[in-house]
C-alpha cells in the first residue's frame, strides 16, 4: 500500500508494518530504504503510479527489512545511485566487528549480506538529493537519518517507532515487543533520538508504523520514557552491587 504525506512523501507499506519512502525531486524519486525481500515490484509499481521513476536509493542502516530488496532493485535500476552510511557499510558483507571507540556490546537484529557495491558511503551533513544526512546510531552503529531541507520532513528509519505509539530504538511497546531484541545500544539511541528531536521536524517517518505530523512532543514523551528506562535500569545496577 502506498499513501503521500505532504508534498513530497510517499510511504509504501507491506504487512501493515515494514515501510519504506519515495521522497519526490524534481528529477525523480529518491527511495529511502528498501523493505524485505521481496518487495522489489511493489516499490516500482508505486514509483510508476506517483509518476516518477527512481534517480537514488538510500539506506539508513543495514537490517534485512531495509535493505532486503536493494539486489533486485539495484538490477532493475542499474543507473540509480546506492547510498548507505560510511559505518554501517561492512555489515552488507558480514563484517560484525565494532570499532575501538563504540560501546562494545555485541550487534542484534537480522543484518542480511547484500551483493550490491554502494555508490556512495555518506557521511554527517552530505546531501541526498533534498535530503539532509544526520547520524542517528543506537540502533545500529552507523544507523543514519534524512531530513527533507525543503519542508522538515524527517526520515527517521528505526531511530523512531511508531507502532502502537511513539518509540525509541529498543524501547518496548506492546504492539512491537521485539525492539529491545533487534537493537544495539539503548543509551547511544536515546542520544540520537534527543538530537534528531533538535532538527524540529515538521513530519516524523519512520520504519514501521504511521507518518506523524506535528511531532515534536510526541518524540519528547518517547525520549522520556526511554530515559526513565535506562535511569531505571542503572538505579537497579547499583542496588545490586551495594
Amino acid at each position: 500500500m502506498a499513501t503521500q504525506h505532504g508534498k513530497n512523501l510517499i510511504k509504501i507499506t507491506r504487512f501493515g508494518f515494514v515501510n519504506c519512502y519515495l521522497v519526490r525531486e524534481d528529477d525523480g524519486f529518491t527511495l529511502v530504504d528498501t523493505m524485505v525481500g521481496g518487495s522489489a515490484s511493489v516499490i516500482l509499481k508505486a514509483a510508476k503510479e506517483f509518476g516518477g521513476s527512481i534517480v537514488r536509493i538510500a539506506l539508513t542502516h543495514a537490517h534485512g527489512d531495509h535493505v532486503g530488496s536493494v539486489d533486485v532493485l539495484h538490477e532493475a535500476l542499474p543507473d540509480a545511485e546506492v547510498s548507505i552510511g560510511a559505518r554501517d557499510v561492512r555489515f552488507l558483507s558480514g563484517d560484525k566487528s565494532l570499532d575501538p571507540g563504540e560501546p562494545q556490546v555485541p550487534v542484534k537484529g537480522g543484518y542480511q549480506l547484500v551483493k550490491t557495491h554502494p555508490d556512495r558511503l555518506l557521511q554527517p551533513g552530505d546531501r541526498v538529493g533534498s535530503l539532509e544526512v544526520f547520524a542517528s546510531p543506537g540502533h545500529t552503529p552507523g544507523h543514519i537519518s534524512f531530513r527533507d531541507t525543503r519542508d522538515g520532513t524527517l526520515v527517521a528509519g528505526d531511530a523512531y517507532s511508531t507502532i502502537g505509539g511513539i518509540s525509541t530504538a529498543g524501547t518496548p511497546v506492546l504492539l512491537f515487543p521485539i525492539a529491545p531484541l533487534v537493537f544495539w545500544h539503548q543509551p547511544t539511541a536515546l542520544a540520537s533520538a534527543k538530537a534528531l528531536l533538535a532538527t524540529h521536524p515538521t513530519q516524523l517517518a519512520t520504519g514501521h508504523g504511521r507518518v506523524l505530523a506535528n511531532p515534536e512532543s510526541q518524540m519528547q514523551h518517547a525520549i522520556d520514557v526511554a530515559q526513565h528506562r535506562i535511569d531505571k535500569a542503572q538505579g537497579n545496577a547499583a542496588k545490586r552491587s551495594t
